[in-house]
């Protein structure tokens, strides 16, 4: 790999300070262009070259080139907070996502980024250029940077970054003493809802929200960076699984399911929200949003945004109307029916307004726009000069008790079309000459018993700690974790060949928050999936163990947190790739619901369907395979042809009342508990 590649990577390091000081470990510097420098330090350019260049490790010369049309990014103030979720700002970003995608090699993308990253907001800076490197084929495999090392501020408290640099400047080298991130810092024990905070604000939970996203952009002129196999399917699939996750670990903790925000987008909003957060780019503390607080109409000619509550209410109605009619409603005036394998990916793309939304100036922007009227709640009108709340954000909006019930009334509107599916019948869901036996779990736990507990952990902030003493800072965060366990499944294989079967695995709570057991129909909504795999099963009896951290749904520690130190192969190989979008993934840590002191009663579920029938005919051998199930493969199909939540996404057959009635010979449950210990752990301790 060229050192011009990985060159690229030191616009990552301090993404504030300019880029003609030293950065990362080498002492590197960019050795710019005169005409390149801003116009506040032109005068002072030779002397700034001097000054950071004379013990400079590595001198980066950059190229003069003839410099693209800017002023569409060159809008967004360089200390103004970016969102995705703004309409203005994807324009912006795409138009930069384009320029940084059309230079023809890769001294032409340093030139530009050299040139941009002295003057383009940081946030979008970064965003964009992640989105390139991830997207461009002769940089797929740079180790990109997670957003917690480039701008940790989104993530925790502060008042961590007084100590930080408290400790980077009394501890100029050698080994630092971490700081520690407290927990529980948005609210007291007074508020139900921070029973649950230890999940809304866990930083990989935030972090996989904010990766995918990054993964699967909404705007570019390059068509193919955003039309990725079942982009609007996985939208809903991901989301409902967030919701269905959210709702168990409020059982866990005596709360009541989400409710959703809707149909009425003008009631009070009951939850209020102070995230104690500041902004080191805007300067600025995050606004909270106080309960009791109603959606107004949005007039921020600051934003570039003009629109009307009605507006939304208007576009929940076509969508409504598309699902109803089971068609939609084309820009030539026809219409296209929603067909059983592809409705709800269409769906998707109509809910989040991307330019492959078959219909985007008729159905709107619901969903994103959905985020940016609540993330203005407290100011609509910019008579404040206040910036978005974290509803407006992809990196920080998951910390909000808001989210999950406006993503609850996003899942509801997908559930009516669902509804309108005929239930699975035997032929979709059994598996002939396949029969599963039982399914168990064993780990230090016991049979059938999961364990949680806290963990502490590490994570690096040195990258993004601007103008303090270089090298390292640490800082440890406490999260929930679990024992890692096996899945032990028996199946009779009764034909006389060999088969290869997809394993579904799944798990749900027992009872509602009142207590009372679950009708299937209900149940299945709640369905959380844990893994899946495909099996070779040979004629006869099989035993099949399988580890929790192979997870199809999860990605491990170092992935979340990308510690490059298990990342595989050399920089820039296809492997290293592969490790850069399995970024996108949900944390392993969060595999499990939290559970009880006395164990949480849930059953989990196991199905082995035909692979003949799931399975896509495409090269699969990659380090990403294992996050699949919420973000897909890079640059490949989605690897499983039945729809996302099989069995689980369709109403069931009249007459099935319980998990027992729904089974199949080619499924098998078992009760089990999830018992949580109220002790902290240091990473690494067993």
């Amino acid at each position: 790999m060229s050192n011009a590649k990985e060159n690229l990577l030191l616009f990552f390091e301090r993404p504030t300070e300019p880029c003609f000081m030293q950065k990362g470990i080498k002492k590197a510097i960019f050795d710019i262009p005169e005409n390149f420098y801003p116009e506040k330090y032109k005068p002072l350019s030779k002397t700034l070259a001097n000054r950071f260049g004379n013990d400079a490790s590595l001198v980066i010369p950059v190229k003069r080139i003839t410099l693209p049309d800017l002023d569409l990014p060159l809008q967004l103030s360089y200390t103004d907070q970016f969102s995705l979720f703004v309409p203005k700002h994807r324009q912006m970003a795409s138009r930069l996502i384009d320029i940084f995608m059309g230079m023809r090699d890769i001294d032409e993308l340093l030139s530009i980024c050299s040139y941009c990253q002295l003057r383009i907001n940081p946030y979008m800076f970064n965003y964009c250029l992640s989105v390139a490197l991830l997207h461009r084929p002769d940089t797929k495999g740079l180790d990109i940077p997670t957003i917690t090392e480039t701008f940790p501020d989104k993530f925790m408290d502060p008042k961590i970054f007084r100590s930080a640099r408290e400790v980077s400047s009394v501890i100029q080298t050698g080994p630092r003493m971490p700081v520690v991130i407290p927990q529980n810092l948005t609210a007291s024990d007074a508020e139900p809802e921070q029973r649950v905070a230890y999940f809304r604000e866990d930083i990989g939970i935030n972090l996989h929200h904010w990766h995918w996203h990054l993964v699967y952009p909404s705007d570019s002129a390059n068509r193919a960076i955003v039309a990725k196999d079942r982009r609007g399917e996985l939208l809903y699939y991901m989301h409902q699984q967030i919701i269905a996750r959210y709702d168990i670990e409020r059982f866990c903790n005596n709360l009541n399911r989400v409710v959703p925000f809707g149909p009425n987008l003008r009631e009070p909003i009951v939850e209020g929200y102070f995230p104690k957060l500041n902004s080191q780019v805007a300067g600025r503390t995050w606004p909270p949003r106080f309960a009791g607080s109603v959606l107004q109409d949005l007039e921020r000619p600051v934003d570039l945004i003009k629109s009307e509550v009605s507006e939304m209410e208007l576009w929940r109605e076509r969508i409504l109307e598309a699902i109803e009619s089971n068609s939609i409603l084309m820009p030539n005036g026809n219409r296209v029916p929603l067909d059983e394998e592809t409705g709800i990916d269409v769906l998707g793309d109509l809910m989040e307004s991307s330019i492959i939304s078959p219909n985007r100036m008729y159905y709107g922007d619901l969903h994103n726009m959905g985020h940016i009227f609540m993330s203005y709640v407290h100011d609509p009108d910019h008579r404040y000069l206040e910036r978005f709340g974290v509803m407006g954000d992809p990196a920080t909006t998951m910390r909000d008790p808001l989210f999950y019930r406006w993503h609850k009334f996003v899942d509801d509107v997908f559930v009516l079309y669902k509804n309108k599916l005929p239930p699975y019948g035997n032929d979709k869901l059994e598996f002939p000459g396949i029969r599963v036996s039982s399914i168990a779990v064993e780990g230090k736990a016991g049979k059938n018993t999961f364990a949680t507990q806290w963990e502490q952990s590490t994570l690096e902030l040195g990258r993004g700690l601007d103008f303090m003493p270089s090298g390292s800072v640490l800082a440890r965060f406490t999260h929930l974790q679990h024992d890692e366990f096996d899945y032990v499944i028996e199946v009779d294989n009764t034909t006389s060949k060999g088969v290869t079967g997809t394993v579904r695995i799944f798990m749900a709570p027992i009872a509602d928050e009142a207590g009372k057991p679950f009708e299937f129909n209900e149940q299945r909504k709640l369905m959380i999936e844990l893994d899946k795999f495909s099996q070779d099963l040979h004629a006869g009896k099989n035993t099949i163990r399988r580890r929790s951290v192979d997870s199809s749904v999860t990605i491990p520690y170092e992935r979340t947190f990308m510690d490059q130190s298990a990342r595989p192969g050399e920089a820039g190989s296809l492997a290293a790739a592969e490790f850069d979008f399995c970024g996108c993934g949900w944390p392993h840590h969060m595999l499990l619901p939290k559970g009880t002191k006395s164990g949480y009663p849930m059953v989990l579920f196991v199905m082995v369907s035909n692979w003949a029938d799931d399975g896509i005919k495409q090269n699969v051998v990659s380090s990403c395979k294992n996050a699949a199930s919420y973000c897909g493969l890079r640059d490949r199909k989605y690897p499983d042809r039945r729809a996302m939540g099989f069995p689980f996404d369709r109403p069931v057959k009249p007459g099935v009342k319980t998990v027992t009635d729904f089974l199949t010979p080619n499924m098998a449950v078992a009760n089990c508990k999830v018992r949580f210990t109220d002790a902290v752990r240091l990473r690494g301790q067993k």
